[in-house]
């Protein structure tokens, strides 16, 4: 969003830019993007509020005032974002590895995967998938907020929320019934160590030849109580441990195929379909994840054979090991997609694509890395100072600029 309103800028267009979805925020607006376009931004909270916005945008008598508004609006926002951005301090990059995530490896246990090497999962049920589906995301969707399954029974938002669910349940009837969607996911368990803030994932458990490498970076939060600054690498024993570990690389897509149907919906000028169509392969993609999660720990790696969890418990985490994605807060760099990819040679494997600038397609589709340790957990790297941008660039072989590119809401610096 923030490259799109800097082209708007640069190709000196005059159109307002109007900000939304569920990801949005009227901060983030604020911050990152306003700045970068000359004409009026303003985030709309949903579609339906865009009428009003466009229709003062649009008003010879109103537009002046409101836009003024709301630039007054933003540049109060920027200034307590900066005054709270000042408060937190960071520490330097060398100081932050020495303030690791330490775990004692001489007694720490090393989980062996029951079953090596890359597996393939496709056109898996998509009526086993549904069942891991968490509603709370799907809701989200909407801009409806509140607790499964209270939130259908909710006094102010509870028949909005009904009517989407049993639209959403017919469209998974529908998906399951016609095979709209198909599901395919593609997984491995590789022997692997840390080296440094890196992974490094071996051939065979010798660790004679290296076969890839993921890059990680490091939280640089100041730390006054004592917490550790993480690091993905913490959690897999070090090379120097003399010990082998072991690394789960995953990619799964409950959206294959969808594209027909988004093109049936538009001829039909049925918006509600193909967004519904849309949020519900989200969840499926999920779901299937969660599913693979769990399948993963009782089975195919089997480190917590044992595990027996309802959905809720699943989704509050409370299993054993962790799931990051990149582009989330402990990996925001999309860029280590790559790896993955290359890896597990996912395209071939399941029909994921990787753009240019490392979304996947179809869009309701997951990768990640998979971490067995009882010690790991997920954490955010949140902000980035300049001399560990640098040392990043140097491991990834890239420039500085285009590490700051990727990672702009990360830097801790302008």
């Amino acid at each position: 969003m923030v490259l799109v309103a800097g082209e708007m800028e640069r190709n000196g267009m005059k159109l307002p830019l109007l900000i939304g979805g569920a990801t949005t925020s009227r901060i983030h607006t604020a911050v990152r993007i306003e700045q970068k376009y000359t004409q009026p931004v303003i985030h709309v909270k949903d579609a339906s509020r865009s009428v009003s916005v466009v229709s003062q945008l649009l008003s010879k008598d109103n537009k002046e005032g409101f836009v003024s508004g709301i630039r007054e609006e933003y540049r109060e926002l920027r200034d307590n974002y900066k005054g709270a951005g000042d408060r937190q301090k960071y520490v330097t990059l060398e100081q932050a590895r020495k303030n690791m995530f330490r775990i004692d490896w001489d007694k720490s246990p090393v989980y062996r995967p029951s079953t090596m090497g890359i597996q393939v999962l496709n056109d898996y049920p998509i009526a086993e998938i549904r069942e891991y589906i968490s509603w709370i995301f799907f809701f989200l969707v909407w801009q409806l907020r509140g607790k499964w399954p209270d939130i259908l029974e909710d006094p102010r938002q509870g028949e909005e929320a009904r009517r989407l669910y049993e639209d959403a349940v017919n469209m998974l009837d529908w998906i399951q019934e016609n095979n709209a969607l198909r599901a395919n996911a593609v997984f491995g368990f590789f022997p692997a160590n840390s080296v440094g803030d890196d992974i490094e994932v071996y051939s065979d458990e010798e660790g004679s030849e290296v076969i890839s490498k993921f890059i990680n970076l490091r939280n640089q939060q100041s730390r006054n109580d004592k917490a550790p600054n993480p690091c993905l690498s913490d959690f897999l024993a070090p090379r120097s441990s003399g010990k082998i570990d072991y690394l789960g690389v995953f990619a799964v897509t409950a959206g294959l195929g969808i594209e027909e149907h988004l093109e049936t919906f538009a001829r039909n000028h049925d918006d509600y379909s193909s967004i519904m169509l849309k949020a519900v392969a989200d969840r499926l993609a999920e779901g299937f994840t969660e599913l693979l999660h769990k399948k993963i720990r009782r089975e195919y790696w089997g480190y917590t054979p044992e595990e027996n969890m309802g959905l809720d418990d699943l989704i509050l985490e409370k299993y054993q090991g962790i799931r990051p994605a990149h582009g989330y807060p402990a990996c925001p760099d999309h860029s280590e997609k790559e790896a993955i990819f290359k890896l597990l040679d996912v395209p071939a494997k399941t029909g994921i694509q990787l753009t240019e600038n490392h979304a996947m397609f179809p869009a309701a589709s997951v990768s990640g890395l998979i971490f067995a340790h009882p010690e790991s957990r997920y954490f955010f790297v949140d902000k980035i100072g300049k001399d560990q941008v640098e040392n990043y660039a140097r491991r990834k072989n890239v420039s500085i600029a285009t590490v700051e590119k990727w990672l702009a809401s990360n830097l801790n610096y302008k």
